[in-house]
């Protein structure tokens, strides 16, 4: 089966092709979120270096959030134009179950464990969510959840021997140490969205249940720009 892995809802736009889970090409760059600008030339550079076309695509998999509001609109609304277009299976992937695949992949195939991806949404905020692999199966523990880093990692608990992954594993790396002494923060190289992991992600899932019957953005929170207008009508 070839994949096509679309990643856009951070900072990094990220393009893979994959056949099954071995990699044909991967483009990660970090284009400081003008994906509208830099996602269609990567797709074709991607297709260029593989000498395949949409044609030859029979899964596309799209990082569908928390994240840049801007940026999983844009990957999703690319993702949907091409299956429509083709007639192609597509499935979409949280953010947080990517970047745990990020830890399954650099710990080795056979990596069972639990898993904490934390991404940092700024004033002691964080989007997180709690995953365990084992017999190369990943099963979900807490569901995506937006909520304060002080909450988050009180929900953690009953969990021992966690591995922490995402931006917020670094910027809140201190207070993950005080709670959990068996806290594993793992290398900082592994911490950023990747198209491959996306790409790993959803070919699992997509085995397990199928393609998703409509792709939807995960947002976990109002955008910030609502946010404010509410901050602001609260306070006059």
């Amino acid at each position: 089966m070839k994949i096509l892995s679309i990643d856009t809802a951070s900072n990094i736009c990220g393009v893979s092709i994959l056949e099954n889970k071995d990699v044909l090409c991967t483009l990660d760059a970090d284009t400081s979120r003008t994906h509208s600008e830099n996602l269609m030339p990567m797709i074709e550079k991607a297709f260029n270096q593989t000498n395949l076309s949409l044609n030859n695509i029979e899964l596309i998999v799209c990082d569908k959030g928390p994240g840049s509001f801007t940026g999983i609109r844009i990957g999703i609304a690319t993702a949907k134009a091409f299956c429509d277009s083709k007639t192609i299976n597509c499935i979409g992937i949280s953010s947080l179950q990517s970047l745990a695949y990020n830890v399954k992949i650099s710990q080795g195939a056979k990596f069972s464990g639990t898993v904490c991806s934390i991404i940092d949404c700024k004033n002691s905020n964080c989007y997180f969510a709690l995953y365990k692999f084992e017999n190369d199966i990943c099963t979900t523990l807490i569901e995506p959840t937006a909520d304060t880093v002080e909450n988050a990692l009180n929900s953690l608990n009953n969990y021992s021997n966690i591995f922490f992954v995402g931006d917020g594993a670094i910027i809140y790396s201190d207070l993950i140490k005080q709670h959990f002494d068996s806290a594993i923060l793992i290398d900082s190289s592994i911490n950023d969205l990747n198209s491959f992991s996306l790409a790993i992600a959803g070919y699992d899932a997509f085995i397990k249940s199928g393609p998703d019957k409509d792709l939807l953005p995960l947002y976990l929170r109002k955008p910030q720009a609502q946010r404010q207008l509410e901050e602001k009508i609260k306070n006059m």
